[in-house]
């Protein structure tokens, strides 16, 4: 799917769209990352600054759902709640236009170009994950107060969207590599999971509207400050699983309890958490690594699927998973004596 070709057909018909945000066809477009989307850096020799522009695969998010994630974004950007790229309207106020590709309509949206760099995991990712932790409790402290308009459409990331039998982004059975005996042990993490979700329940404290995607991949960091972009994924989960997003495919790595404690220390700067809640962590990292697991093996042919490494991910899920339910098995027998 993801060949040359594809990309020159986006771009075509990316190209017939530009005057409807003001840019002429002299413009510059560069491909920036193709995965769930394709995103474009977009430059016109006639306009200051660079916009961003993504383009939508067809059949995923509705069009009401797109309109709802720019909603949030703009209601974020005009708060100052965070740092993170505002949507552009179309010449005719519109904020997304659409173009057909091989008889499938695309929906295509503009936003602000934000200077700043991804942030490397080396040892100053840990101060970036205090802040991290207090954007992360912003976003949260805005969406419980912010009034949703009445269109407003999300999905939500739970355990039947995630992990039952229609998952948004295809089963995890499916894993790349999997073996009858690491499908079992998986099938047991899955039945844990959803009895700690169930019992953890799904309050006003504890569940909402996240980003649900704040990895390293969409962060920005300009002389120190910390931006947020692609709310892409945005939708309704408990607001623990958005630390297990911002550690995505780094899961095994040693630092995660270093960083984990940067970012409660600095949500805890903005909001009140209790302990209930940051004992989730645990459970809402494996749930979005089987959720990744998933991904991957539904689109293994995106370069972010072959740089973590294809089955080899599948095998550091299941190295997880058996650590996981090991300490749970541990810490319940010391709880029966």
């Amino acid at each position: 799917m993801y060949n040359e070709r594809f990309i020159e057909r986006i771009k075509e018909g990316l190209y017939g769209l530009l005057p409807s945000w003001g840019i002429s066809k002299m413009a510059e477009v560069r491909l920036l990352t193709l995965s769930e989307n394709a995103t474009f850096l977009v430059r016109d020799p006639h306009q200051f600054a660079p916009i961003i522009i993504r383009v939508h695969r067809p059949d995923y998010h509705t069009f009401e759902e797109i309109r709802s994630e720019l909603d949030w974004l703009q209601a974020l950007t005009q708060s100052g709640t965070v740092k993170a790229p505002a949507p552009i309207k179309r010449t005719d106020g519109l904020l997304i236009g659409s173009f057909m590709d091989s008889g499938q309509q695309r929906h295509v949206v503009a936003f602000e170009f934000l200077d700043g760099e991804e942030p490397k995991a080396d040892d100053n990712l840990v101060s970036g994950f205090e802040t991290l932790g207090a954007i992360s409790a912003r976003l949260h402290n805005h969406a419980l107060n912010w009034p949703l308009p009445e269109h407003f459409v999300r999905k939500s990331w739970t355990y039947d969207t995630a992990l039952g039998d229609t998952p948004l982004w295809g089963s995890w059975r499916h894993a790349l590599d999997l073996q009858p005996e690491q499908e079992n042990l998986l099938e047991q993490l899955c039945s844990v999971l959803q009895h700690k979700l169930a019992n953890y329940g799904k309050g006003a404290d504890r569940f909402g509207l996240i980003h649900a995607d704040l990895r390293l991949a969409n962060l920005l960091i300009d002389d120190g400050q910390l931006s947020v972009i692609d709310f892409d994924d945005c939708g309704f989960s408990w607001f623990m699983y958005d630390f297990a997003a911002a550690i995505s495919f780094h899961e095994e790595e040693a630092y995660i309890t270093d960083l984990q404690a940067a970012w409660l220390k600095g949500y805890r700067s903005v909001r009140e958490l209790s302990l209930q809640h940051e004992a989730m962590i645990p459970t809402f990292i494996l749930f979005r690594r089987l959720l990744l697991t998933a991904w991957v093996a539904s689109h293994s042919e995106t370069e972010t699927a072959k740089d973590v490494g294809l089955g080899k991910f599948t095998q550091g899920t299941v190295t997880l998973a058996k650590a996981y339910l090991d300490n749970l098995a541990t810490v319940e027998n010391q709880n029966r004596r």
